[in-house]
């Protein structure tokens, strides 16, 4: 280990070491590439003292959105056929009432199914989200449970996933082409009872989130996002905050979708909070900070949609290798008007590769410590 890095982590030490986190340093500090991620994204307080029961009554909350939204549907689920318990007039399967539970658990099993479709090929060029996890959720996993867990809703659901309109990728492709699926589900290796992978995990956290925020439900991308999130906390050397990756991880997602959701809502594209938006204000930024490439762009009418689109909605998540999109986000987080920086972040990526505009829908392999030295001067300039 560097004596310089060995000197960062003494400061960032000595920051969290007080009663009180500074929070200007902490920005300074997590800009550099040290990550607090719970305090900038406002899940954890600056009074240290607090910590400790915040983090309690969340995760307690968490438990109970796990038993409410999965345990207890996958409860009713599997009394079907053997209690007629929840098979009344006027709640059973067939009932059309669109209030009907029964309704409301096969229109659930449509936004699974995309969200089983997605996370399943997080980061499929590393093996982390195949593997399983060293805390399965017990709650769910119980052996003395026999309801229906969303590993089982999926396998036996016959509804087909082209059902869920909920794509934004029609400006252009979500997806990029270095990280192509799988063919067939066939291919992943199936865990054993009592075993869940880290997509599996991921795939809870996006579920629950749809059902807690009807409004926008959903949206392909969001693994994108929620995954970096759930891979810090899954491999921090403190095994408490990996036993809790997931419930932190859940409230640490819903906060940063708090601030970006705008992006994965269609009817807001062109308005000012919309993602049209932010696509014009990467031009107007690099018109101001780079004339003669702006111009340049222009001149080859390449639009910002062609490639902006993807990086602003993902947060560069599709860009970069895992451990970069990590590094880079630090800097994001760190930002105090709030991802004011990306979009200097997208001109500095720009800058670098002024010659090869092909190449921005599947950006090179590129130093991202040398993008984010860029942006950052492009923030210091006048």
């Amino acid at each position: 280990m560097s004596r310089l890095h060995r000197s960062r982590i003494a400061d960032f030490q000595e920051v969290l070491g007080e009663p009180t986190v500074a929070l200007g340093k902490l920005r300074d500090l997590c800009f550099s590439g040290e990550r607090p991620r719970g305090i900038l994204l406002n899940y954890l307080p600056l009074e240290k003292a607090l910590w400790s029961s915040l983090l309690k009554k969340q995760r307690d909350l968490y438990s109970q959105f796990l038993k409410e939204m999965i345990i207890q549907p996958g409860i009713a689920k599997a009394n079907l056929g053997v209690s007629r318990e929840d098979v009344t007039l006027e709640d059973h399967p067939l009932n059309p009432n669109p209030d009907s539970r029964w309704n409301t658990y096969f229109k659930d099993n449509e936004v699974l199914l995309q969200i089983d479709k997605d996370v399943r090929r997080l980061y499929p060029d590393m093996a982390f989200f195949q593997r399983p996890t060293d805390y399965p959720c017990l709650l769910i996993l119980d052996p003395q449970n026999e309801f229906e867990t969303l590993r089982k809703r999926v396998e036996q659901t016959t509804l087909k996933s082209q059902t869920v309109a909920r794509n934004r990728s029609g400006v252009t492709n979500v997806s990029s082409p270095l990280k192509t699926p799988p063919n067939s589900l066939s291919e992943y290796e199936v865990l054993p009872n009592g075993c869940e992978a880290h997509w599996e995990v991921v795939e809870r956290i996006l579920f629950i989130y749809a059902k807690l925020n009807p409004g926008i439900a959903y949206v392909q991308g969001m693994n994108e996002i929620v995954g970096p999130l759930y891979y810090t906390f899954a491999t921090d050397p403190n095994s408490e905050w990996k036993e809790h990756a997931e419930a932190d991880t859940f409230f640490c997602f819903t906060n940063l979708m708090a601030e970006i959701r705008d992006n994965f809502i269609k009817s807001l594209d062109d308005s000012q909070c919309g993602i049209t938006y932010k696509m014009e204000k990467v031009y107007s930024t690099l018109k101001e900070k780079d004339v003669e490439l702006y111009l340049k762009l222009q001149e080859q009418n390449i639009k910002p949609q062609f490639f902006a689109f993807r990086w602003l909605t993902l947060l560069l998540s599709q860009e970069f290798l895992l451990p970069d999109v990590i590094r880079i986000w630090d800097s994001l987080f760190a930002d105090d008007k709030r991802f004011d920086f990306l979009l200097l972040v997208c001109c500095a990526m720009l800058t670098r590769h002024l010659h090869h505009f092909a190449s921005l829908q599947d950006y090179p392999i590129s130093d991202v410590h040398l993008i984010l030295k860029k942006a950052k001067e492009l923030q210091d300039s006048k």
